[in-house]
């Protein structure tokens, strides 16, 4: 099991950095390993430290 390291990054969030192989199998990144375009993800607190996080394709406000 890989262990991600919780960053505080500003005085209202806090940030956990995802793995770049997750991140290549979905296709977020381009052929130098950059992010490519805007991903937004939708995080849900499921229960005592638990969360799921969802990739949203469409956001409507």
């Amino acid at each position: 099991m890989a262990l991600n390291k919780l960053r505080q990054l500003d005085a209202d969030s806090i940030g956990i950095t995802l793995p770049k192989d997750d991140m290549r199998v979905e296709g977020l990144l381009d052929e130098n390993g950059k992010l490519e375009g805007d991903h937004h993800v939708h995080i849900r607190h499921v229960d005592d430290g638990e969360w799921k996080l969802e990739l949203v394709s469409e956001i409507n406000f």
